[in-house]
């Protein structure tokens, strides 16, 4: 027989009975099964509140849009002096304008491209002589630190970036400017991150990016990534004078 539930003295709030599946949801939740939800809790049988899945996922597509715009800026592919919109952009790329104009803010900062107002974002044009300049402050920066750490670094550790001299000989090989870019940071880095400095590896790779797009046919890219080559060999057998000149003319060919 149904027993009837006796009314709630005056003045007491009711607390509705839980459904099962009222109760196994705050289970799932992490509620103890059976005790009465305090003020501000959920009992509705609402879901679990979802991660920021959609936050990821825009800094992910960010992220391939930066990529795919510097790509694009060391290929010649986004041309010196044009201006580009992030709706053409985005178009292009197949996403929003969003993503396109959080990465144009952030090639702006990296001095790659100028704001336009009201139209887009400026391919910046380096002349000659800024080129030279840049080169000369890369110079000035990284020649002194690798001349210290060819005299404290062991002959193991040079051998251990073979495979990036290496690899930056493939790249140049193939004649892609973008491709060689790449592998031309990453030797680098890999150089200066020796030296313990994380501050000092990421002022040279702004560096080595507001020095792009680089400028030559294949053949000055092989003669570049062969210095890579002749310049770690000259650090292994600990060739002091090689790695002075190596390094001077370098850095000199890139200006």
């Amino acid at each position: 027989m149904n027993q009837r539930a006796h009314p709630a003295p005056a003045g007491t709030a009711r607390v509705p009975a839980q459904s099962r599946s009222e109760e196994s949801a705050r289970e799932a939740q992490g509620f103890p099964a059976g005790r009465p939800a305090a003020r501000g809790e959920h009992t509705h049988s609402e879901p679990p509140i979802p991660q920021p899945r959609p936050a990821v996922q825009r800094a992910s597509v960010r992220g391939q849009i930066l990529d795919a715009l510097r790509t694009a800026l060391v290929s010649g592919e986004l041309a010196p002096g044009e201006v580009y919109s992030a709706p053409a952009l985005g178009e292009r790329f197949g996403v929003s304008a969003t993503p396109v104009r959080e990465a144009m803010q952030q090639l702006a900062q990296e001095g790659a491209v100028e704001v336009v107002p009201n139209r887009g974002f400026r391919v910046v044009e380096r002349g000659a002589r800024e080129l030279a300049e840049l080169a000369e402050v890369r110079a000035l920066i990284e020649v002194p630190v690798l001349l210290r750490l060819a005299r404290s670094v062991p002959a193991e550790r040079w051998a251990a970036l073979r495979p990036l001299a290496e690899q930056s000989v493939r790249a140049a090989a193939t004649g892609c400017r973008a491709t060689y870019a790449e592998a031309d940071r990453a030797f680098h880095r890999a150089v200066l991150a020796l030296a313990g400095n994380e501050q000092l590896v990421q002022v040279a790779e702004d560096l080595h990016r507001r020095a792009l797009p680089l400028r030559g046919a294949r053949a000055e890219l092989m003669a570049d990534a062969a210095d890579h080559a002749a310049l770690l060999e000259a650090l292994i057998a600990g060739e002091l004078d090689a790695v002075r000149r190596l390094v001077a003319g370098h850095f000199a060919a890139a200006g």
